[in-house]
């Protein structure tokens, strides 16, 4: 890998949407900057996703990520909150093509697994491993924030996984 990729990780919701943007080169994962967007439970849902397009816009904007990814829903008991997330979801894809960005979704289960090496790890497993690989003092927290990491985290390995098996292969003179 000659150059750095920068990812923008994403953990959405309609209260709280979780960010993390992650430098890797291919060697070292690098923190550049993460936190959450939040919206108001006061606002009627038309403004509060207006509020996560705009703000993750403006994100955008200034890290200028290469590719973005984002947690794939995975609700089975309220069909209320998938629905709200749902939505929030949405704005993010459209935000995120808006800028151009190739988007890679990843289940809660891959992203537990890439990161953890275990699809059942809790909460704290999980913000512990995020402090670890990219060196943080603390964990992040609110889990939202773990979360957006774990994700960008999930998609540097995968996708640099992905590329040296495609270049492995066009090498053989084949698919694999």
């Amino acid at each position: 890998m000659n150059e750095a990729m920068l990812v923008l990780g994403i953990d959405p919701g309609t209260a709280t949407t979780g960010y993390g943007v992650v430098r890797y080169d291919g060697r070292a994962l690098e923190p550049v900057a993460y936190g959450t967007i939040i919206t108001s439970a006061g606002l009627p849902l038309s403004q509060r996703l207006q509020k996560i397009y705009k703000e993750l816009a403006e994100l955008i904007r200034e890290y200028r990520p290469t590719q973005a990814a984002v947690e794939e829903l995975f609700f089975a008991r309220n069909a209320r909150t998938a629905l709200a997330v749902g939505h929030a979801r949405g704005v993010i894809l459209l935000a995120l093509a808006d800028a151009g960005l190739s988007v890679y979704a990843y289940t809660p289960l891959q992203v537990k697994k890439a990161i953890t090496g275990y699809g059942r790890a809790g909460k704290e497993q999980m913000q512990q491993m995020v402090r670890l690989l990219l060196n943080l003092e603390s964990p992040p927290k609110p889990d939202d924030v773990a979360d957006a990491l774990a994700v960008a985290i999930c998609h540097a390995h995968s996708y640099l996984t992905t590329v040296r098996l495609s270049k492995g292969s066009q090498a053989a003179g084949g698919d694999w």
